[in-house]
């Protein structure tokens, strides 16, 4: 096989994966809402606060536990020395072991997943969710090997929010106060089924495997690097929300985590293509084609950005009707979406740097991570505190600390942005290229267009929704197909002919 050709496959499976994940984006965001909706309407700020706290807590452990896994799996199966089976065992075992210690720690100590409140009913035992979530994580990291994105599609965009959503609609009638929990406990079961199902389909059984405790060790041990670097890029998406939840009350933690659940959705895009990334620039490592591994980031990048902006614009616009559909106490959340939105487009840039920076320099970008993680603490909790004496009414102030430490997290990732991608470019050699002008012109269209809808009478909020953002979409939509996409950025849209 020529080097042209396998380049060619390269975008081909990136590509692919690309289609796979924006349509699960929109499966995504059509099973998200309903959840949002019926907790909020249901549950109550309060009650979504204190539940998404105790989730910030469990779901950090359960990033340590991966020990980046969810990356690092694609390294150890690229080199084929044993049996791909007997690799996902040997994976598996060490991060159920991690998985124990970090439930067993937890359960002891519950409050510091419910700090600024008691511990009743099945709080306690919440962090046993770390087994599933781990092991669905690593369940679709191998499959995403074999180039299977369609069973994390299905695992965490169909089977695991519609799950969760139709729970916390039954659970809320057999207990408003467990309800949250349960239902989030059968959604991640669920997930865990559809992940481990085809990964049993497709790799097999593992025979003639035997656990080894050096094998465990060993695989802990290398990995602590990206574990760490994973638990750094993840814990800057939830500092935030650890930090306002010191400042503020559970209420507005509830409307700021509502205003985190909407501008996460874009996040999935660029975290899914890790997976797919990770094996392209592993083989090209191995040659040291290192001028193939700059054009493929900077082609992923720009497709991660182009579909954030406009999705940024999408919702972020009409953000008030947006944040109105969860309940009415939840507009005040609307400027921490905003900047929670930006900071998904600024961050595009670094994640995709990382996935190359882990192989080539894991230590140093774990070191840059950290930094950031410094950085973002640093501006959010200096910007609460200038919120703090803000001429406005006293119940507008924990508002206007959720637009800041929103704020801060944008411009903390845009800085981890600028230092990683500058730093790969260093060590490739290579520039990479990420903007275009077309985006430029892109958002400010779309943006002009959207600022139209906004400016209606309230009563035409539905037409913001319904007409608003179909047409900012598909105007931005249009402009970078005619001008920003060139011919490689097309194989996005079309399947290979065989």
């Amino acid at each position: 096989m020529t080097a042209a050709r396998t380049d060619e496959d390269d975008i081909q499976a990136l590509a692919k994966g690309g289609r796979t994940n924006v349509f699960g984006f929109v499966l995504r965001l059509a099973a998200r809402m309903p959840f949002l909706f019926i907790a909020g309407r249901l549950y109550g700020p309060e009650a979504l606060g204190r539940f998404a706290y105790a989730l910030l807590i469990v779901e950090f452990a359960a990033q340590l536990a991966s020990l980046g896994l969810r990356r690092g799996l694609a390294e150890l199966l690229s080199k084929g020395d044993r049996p791909q089976a007997h690799i996902i065992a040997d994976a598996l075992l060490a991060a159920m072991a991690a998985s124990a210690l970090g439930a067993a720690f937890f359960i002891a100590l519950p409050q510091l997943m419910f700090p600024n409140s008691g511990i009743t009913g099945l709080d306690r035992f919440l962090p046993l969710a770390i087994f599933a979530i781990v092991a669905t994580d690593i369940a679709l990291s191998a499959l995403a090997y074999k180039f299977d994105i369609v069973s994390s599609v299905r695992a965490r965009a169909v089977v695991e929010p519609w799950t969760i959503s139709i729970a916390a609609g039954v659970f809320y009638f057999y207990s408003a106060r467990d309800g949250l929990i349960l239902a989030y406990v059968a959604s991640l079961v669920a997930a865990l089924f559809f992940a481990l199902w085809p990964l049993w389909r497709s790799y097999g059984a593992p025979r003639g495997w035997r656990p080894s405790l050096t094998r465990s060790l060993g695989i802990a041990q290398r990995n602590l690097p990206l574990a760490a670097a994973d638990a750094a890029e993840w814990g800057s998406r939830r500092l935030d929300l650890a930090i306002l939840g010191l400042f503020a009350s559970p209420a507005v933690v509830g409307i700021y985590y509502v205003a985190q659940q909407v501008a996460s959705l874009p996040q999935k895009l660029k975290s899914s293509f890790d997976p797919i990334l990770g094996p392209v620039i592993t083989r090209n490592l191995q040659t040291r084609n290192y001028a193939e591994i700059a054009k493929q980031v900077g082609q992923v990048g720009f497709w991660i950005i182009a579909a954030q902006a406009g999705i940024a614009l999408a919702l972020g616009i009409p953000g008030e009707a947006v944040m109105g559909l969860i309940g009415p106490e939840f507009v005040g959340g609307t400027g921490a979406l905003a900047f929670l939105l930006a900071a998904e487009v600024a961050a595009a840039t670094a994640v995709v740097s990382e996935t190359a920076l882990v192989y080539m320099a894991r230590h140093r970008n774990l070191l840059i991570s950290i930094g950031m993680l410094a950085v973002q603490a640093l501006v959010s909790v200096g910007l609460i505190q200038l919120a703090k004496d803000l001429p406005v009414k006293p119940e507008y102030v924990g508002l206007y600390q959720a637009a800041a430490v929103a704020c801060g997290l944008m411009i903390s990732l845009g800085i981890g942005s600028l230092v990683k991608s500058r730093f790969l470019s260093h060590l490739l050699g290579h520039k990479i290229r990420v903007l275009r002008w077309a985006l430029l012109a892109a958002v400010a269209a779309g943006a002009l267009l959207g600022m139209a809808f906004v400016s209606l009478p309230a009563r035409f909020e539905w037409v913001e929704l319904m007409v608003g953002v179909p047409a900012i979409l598909g105007l931005y939509g249009w402009i970078i197909w005619r001008w920003g996409f060139g011919t490689e950025d097309r194989v996005l849209f079309r399947k290979k002919p065989n």
